[in-house]
């Protein structure tokens, strides 16, 4: 394994405690300003409005796993496809999600940033 695959896994393990952690500056310094996420039903979220919700505690999280990790570089441009769980509360009602998610990541200046997340929900038993 080499160093950016070693470093690519530790970014999407820090992420996810940066997430359980709910802490949206940790959390936003994964993401490049133009982050875009495409959520299971197909609906686009961007960076400023994901980290609002989570800042003001509309969103929150208490459970964060990326398992199955699969990494595909490509020079300066990475795919991540992982299989996890998603679990904590959006805008009081509780949700936990088994989904897939990939993610493609950019370095820039040395740190690599996720320019875009989409997730599909799995089914329970997957």
């Amino acid at each position: 394994m080499d160093d950016n695959h070693r470093e690519l896994l530790r970014v999407v393990d820090e992420w996810d405690r940066a997430m359980v952690a709910n802490d949206a500056e940790a959390i936003g310094s994964f993401m490049a300003d133009d982050w875009t996420i495409v959520g299971p039903d197909g609906s686009l979220g961007n960076k400023a409005n994901f980290l609002a919700l989570i800042a003001a505690g509309a969103l929150t999280h208490d459970v964060m796993t990326s398992d199955d990790v699969q990494l595909r570089i490509y020079g300066d441009t990475a795919v991540v496809i992982a299989r996890g769980v998603s679990g904590g509360a959006y805008q009081g009602q509780p949700f936990r999600e088994v989904e897939r998610s990939s993610n493609v990541f950019v370095k820039e200046g040395g740190r690599w940033r996720c320019v875009l997340t989409h997730l599909s929900r799995l089914a329970q038993d997957a």
